[in-house]
């Protein structure tokens, strides 16, 4: 049990409608903390990120690689809205796993769709007590899908095991005609399962089983 480090950027969202705005642009309801998923015109992923509603304001938590191109999706987006979006990636770090240790004085604790994520101030130098094998291990045994490995920006949110962060009444954020199509269908193309070993085709390898992305039609 216990935690491992994540590559992460933090962003603060703030403005009179930092949620609504989010909102509009991710395929889940976001009135609060919750995990999401942007995407874009042909419903493949930008980021899949974690808010943190603050009461004032929201961080939000996506996979470092993929910082650019959310912020470049965010920022072309805010046209004239009292928005504002701070990087204060270089002032924390995140860390995701079970949520089983004990947590550094000021950490903000975030139950997400993937695991349990620690943003933990760059001050304490808290070391993790899970390596990235102990996180991956973990995650095949409960089909987790991770960034990097099934979550990247080749597949749509379907794909990889995340269409419970797609809501089902929700509309108009971009990519959402493609998603909804696909539902409505039934040909989503590829899906995540866990398989025995050995596993062809593998996005992440355990020890008796392996997690892949397998076209279904």
């Amino acid at each position: 049990m216990g935690m491992a480090s994540h590559d992460a950027y933090v962003l603060l969202i703030s403005g009179e409608d930092y949620l609504p705005f989010l909102d509009g642009l991710s395929t889940n309801h976001v009135i609060g903390s919750c995990t999401s998923v942007f995407t874009d015109r042909a419903a493949k992923i930008i980021d899949v990120c974690e808010i943190i509603d603050l009461g004032t304001q929201a961080a939000v938590i996506g996979y470092g690689p993929h910082k650019n191109a959310l912020l470049n999706h965010l920022s072309s987006r805010i046209l004239g809205q009292k928005i504002n979006i701070n990087d204060i990636s270089n002032l924390n770090r995140v860390y995701v796993g079970d949520g089983e240790d004990s947590p550094p004085e000021g950490t903000t604790i975030h139950q997400s769709y993937l695991g349990v994520f620690w943003v933990v101030p760059i001050k304490h130098q808290w070391e993790p007590t899970w390596s990235a094998d102990d996180w991956n291990e973990y995650r095949v045994l409960e089909t987790i899908p991770f960034h990097g490995y099934e979550i990247i920006p080749k597949y749509h949110p379907l794909a990889c095991g995340l269409g419970d962060l797609i809501h089902q009444n929700k509309g108009c954020y971009i990519g959402q005609e493609v998603l909804t199509r696909m539902r409505s269908r039934g040909k989503q193309g590829h899906q995540l399962v866990r398989v025995e070993n050995p596993a062809a085709s593998a996005t992440t390898v355990g020890s008796t089983h392996s997690l892949c992305i397998v076209r279904v039609q």
